[in-house]
């Protein structure tokens, strides 16, 4: 029996707060209104890896709201939080402070996903497997395992095997260590945010370097599917040429949504939750909900 999150403290506004309107840019493919949508649920297992060695350019601020707009869609969702910090497990309301067991004990201990996996309180069907600070070592203590990049795979299908899930998202540190490489070999798709602005698509290349050499050496079936753009301002010139370029690189992989600067997608985790239930009608909110629904719907279409 999966135990359930006492959750975090919900957030307060006043009635002026509430009937605030965030300004939406003229040229974000956004509509205003929120509304929970049934998802269509993929033929088989989705287990997306989000990744960019580059830091601040939204990889937990988008594994964290995707998670909960696929969970709120209806679907069966897994968060696993590989980032030592374990950003991810407090926006979706998890307690992971020092003796907490989750990720490390998975990988380096060998213990079961299902005796450490929590449910989240941000939506029905959203389960989180926690990271704590002990992350930090074991970049170090997998060196001397062996299949040390196996290990993460090894335990989600066992797990899986038991616990029936639609989508599986993989949240790495910003580096491209033995996390991350644990993370490209349990995947089969890869999601990758690019900040909309300068120096986006710098990392980017290495990245892909990377995912070719894992997809030759240890995983076919790795593709790059997504690609999201965040922190999109669609008051710059500067967002719009990045998008513009980053498009013109990824043409088929990148969503049509881009993910505003918002200021509610900011302070969401500082009240445990995500964007989605601390302030649903905002534009990140309403962001969120259509790129996932975008990826749902892809998927059923390239099932189809």
């Amino acid at each position: 029996m999966i135990p359930k999150a006492a959750g975090p403290r919900r957030a307060r506004f006043d009635q002026d707060e509430l009937a605030a309107k965030p300004p939406v840019p003229d040229d974000l493919p956004v509509p205003r209104e929120t509304r929970t949508r049934v998802l269509p649920t993929p033929t088989q297992r989705r287990t997306f890896v989000i990744a960019n060695q580059k830091g601040g350019v939204g990889k937990t601020t988008t594994a964290v709201n995707l998670a909960t707009a696929l969970a709120l869609g209806g679907l069966r969702v897994l968060v696993v939080d590989l980032d030592p910090q374990g950003n991810a497990s407090t926006a979706l309301g998890i307690d992971h402070g020092p003796g907490t067991a989750g990720t490390y004990e998975v990988l380096i201990g060998g213990a079961s996903v299902a005796d450490h996996v929590v449910e989240s309180p941000e939506a029905p069907g959203l389960q989180v497997l926690p990271a704590t600070i002990d992350l930090a070592g074991a970049e170090i203590e997998l060196v001397s395992v062996v299949a040390r990049e196996r290990r993460l795979i090894r335990a989600l299908d066992r797990y899986v095997a038991d616990h029936p899930v639609d989508y599986v998202l993989l949240d790495c540190p910003p580096s491209l260590g033995l996390l991350t490489l644990n993370a490209l070999v349990a995947a089969t798709e890869i999601l990758i945010p690019i900040q909309c602005e300068y120096y986006a698509l710098e990392g980017v290349s290495q990245l892909v370097r990377t995912i070719d050499l894992v997809k030759g050496e240890l995983n076919d079936q790795l593709k790059l599917s997504t690609v999201l753009l965040t922190m999109f301002d669609g008051r710059t010139r500067l967002s719009a040429q990045v998008a513009d370029e980053v498009r013109s690189h990824f043409r088929d992989e990148t969503l049509s949504v881009a993910i505003p600067r918002s200021v509610r997608i900011s302070e969401a985790p500082s009240y445990g939750q995500s964007v989605l239930t601390y302030h649903p009608d905002s534009v990140g909110a309403v962001s969120y909900l259509k790129a996932a629904e975008e990826i749902a719907r892809r998927g059923a279409e390239e099932a189809a």
